[in-house]
């Protein structure tokens, strides 16, 4: 149960850590952590864990609060501004990838320690980049489009909790198969990805269903900069 208490918590976590950079920095806060939250899901994604009984990648936690931020900022601010966030962090992506593939040429000193971990880590970063970018770009897209299609039909302040959570769902489905294709397809073998595959939707969507109050709780912020 240690994992599951903890998958609870470290979601929870992370979207306390939104409201924060929201509350304090506005906009702009939002825009950093979707850069942040981008590169570091796919530094958390190489590790694999077991939590409810399924195998899943980590990640899930702070890749799923970059959901609740685009729809929070194509909630309080249009879709413009949604869109601006989810073309940040895939300019995060790529600028990681390359970062870390120039560090990886260096010879490290005799003394070193640190090359091997590094290679093991961002030596997969490739594959998983690729399929992240090209996951990342359509899902987010989706996203933001459902979100705002879903507006039009459901606009009322009670109503967030169906455009959050519909265009998640539809979203982050499309997200984890292109995803997981990709990026795992070849490297374990069928079951493996299927389990994958499966764990890591429906984690994703719990996220999304526990980073739903947080999106109400963010409606009611005024950030420190809008005062």
């Amino acid at each position: 149960m240690f994992n599951e208490v903890l998958g609870i918590g470290f979601a929870i976590l992370n979207m306390i850590f939104v409201l924060i950079m929201y509350k304090f920095f506005g906009r702009t806060g939002l825009f950093v952590w979707v850069g942040f939250a981008t590169v570091l899901a796919n530094i958390q994604v190489v590790k694999l864990i077991e939590i409810f009984g399924l195998t899943a990648t980590l990640g899930n936690a702070v890749y799923g609060s970059i959901f609740l931020v685009t729809d929070i900022l194509n909630e309080k601010y249009g879709q413009k501004e949604a869109k601006k966030a989810v073309w940040l962090g895939f300019a995060s992506l790529i600028m990681m990838m390359v970062i870390m593939q120039v560090v990886l040429l260096f010879e490290p000193a005799p003394d070193d320690f640190a090359q091997q971990s590094l290679g093991t880590i961002f030596g997969l970063i490739p594959r998983i980049a690729l399929g992240s970018m090209i996951a990342y770009i359509i899902s987010q897209y989706t996203d933001v489009i459902i979100f705002s299609f879903l507006r039009k039909l459901f606009p009322s302040d009670a109503a967030f909790w169906i455009r959050n959570n519909g265009s998640t769902m539809l979203s982050q489905l499309l997200d984890t198969l292109i995803f997981t294709s990709i990026a795992f397809i070849g490297v374990y073998p069928t079951d493996v990805w299927i389990s994958i595959f499966i764990s890591t939707y429906v984690l994703k969507f719990l996220v999304s269903i526990v980073g739903t109050p947080f999106g109400y709780m963010a409606k009611r912020i005024t950030p420190v900069d809008e005062k």
